[in-house]
């Protein structure tokens, strides 16, 4: 179930779930051409960018947790609810995967631009590469599968990220 190519707007459903909608292409970010995946990573980490500086560090690390666990519990019925509508197992335009997997990826990463950026690349590698056992996750069903497998990606990118950092 690998990213499907991106559905022109018109083969869009008349009928659409708003909220669905809104969740699963992040208010419109999986609309954005070419590469919708990265657009909605990079808004998360615009997202995280603008809260780094709103909350102290501590605050960050339990509010990107906070966000992170609902972009998953709320992206999977969401991510569901458009991929039945868009008859298609895992539509290219749901990106709230890539928000909530960015977001794990940010979890303990000091909040300015060149960490921001390195967790960026890693998460885009480990979602577009998919090494055991992320690959496996995306044959869980529905939204499930849809949304898992960049929370692994996310979670193997805050790895590497945690030992670069310990390590250079």
């Amino acid at each position: 179930m690998a990213h499907q190519k991106q559905v022109p707007m018109t083969s869009f459903p008349a009928q659409r779930t708003h909220w669905a909608w809104t969740v699963g292409t992040f208010f419109g970010a999986g609309l954005l051409k070419p590469g919708p995946g990265t657009y909605g990573s990079v808004a998360a980490v615009v997202l995280w960018f603008l809260a780094g500086h709103l909350f102290a560090p501590t605050h960050l690390a339990l509010w990107t947790v906070a966000a992170a666990l609902a972009a998953t519990f709320i992206g999977i019925p969401a991510a569901t609810i458009v991929a039945r509508e868009s008859g298609r197992e895992d539509p290219g335009h749901v990106v709230i995967d890539e928000v909530a997997g960015q977001l794990i990826a940010l979890i303990a990463i000091a909040p300015d631009w060149p960490h921001a950026i390195l967790s960026l690349l890693l998460f885009r590698l480990f979602d577009i590469v998919k090494p055991p056992p992320i690959r496996q996750l995306e044959r869980l069903p529905a939204g499930t599968g849809i949304m898992l497998d960049d929370v692994a990606a996310g979670l193997f990118a805050l790895v590497i990220a945690q030992l670069l950092h310990l390590y250079f």
